[in-house]
C-alpha cells in the first residue's frame, strides 16, 4: 500500500502505543484531533487531513468514543523503523 510520509510518522507512533484525542462540534464532527506518542509528546505531522485519510482506509479506529489507536490492517501497513533512543 503507498502511504505519504505523514502517514507513515503517524501510524509508526500510533504502533509503538500512541494515541489520537479528538474533539468534536455540536453537529458530531470531528474538528481537532492531538496525536500523542506512548511518552505524551505531540506529534506535529498528524494533521486532521492526514487523520481523516488514515481513518477512511480503516487503519485507526475508535472504540466506544475512546481515543483511536492503530488496527492490525494499520500495523500491517507500517514499515519498520529504528528508534533513536
Amino acid at each position: 500500500m503507498n502511504i505519504s510520509k505523514y502517514e507513515q510518522r503517524t501510524l509508526h507512533a500510533l504502533a509503538q502505543g500512541g494515541a489520537i484525542h479528538h474533539r468534536k462540534n455540536e453537529k458530531g464532527d470531528i474538528v481537532e484531533i492531538d496525536c500523542l506518542n506512548r511518552d505524551g509528546w505531540r506529534l506535529d505531522d498528524c494533521t486532521l487531513a492526514v487523520f481523516l485519510k488514515l481513518r477512511r482506509r480503516r487503519f485507526i479506529r475508535s472504540e466506544n468514543g475512546g481515543p483511536y489507536r492503530i488496527t492490525r490492517e494499520g500495523l500491517a501497513t507500517v514499515r519498520s523503523q529504528l528508534d533513536n533512543r
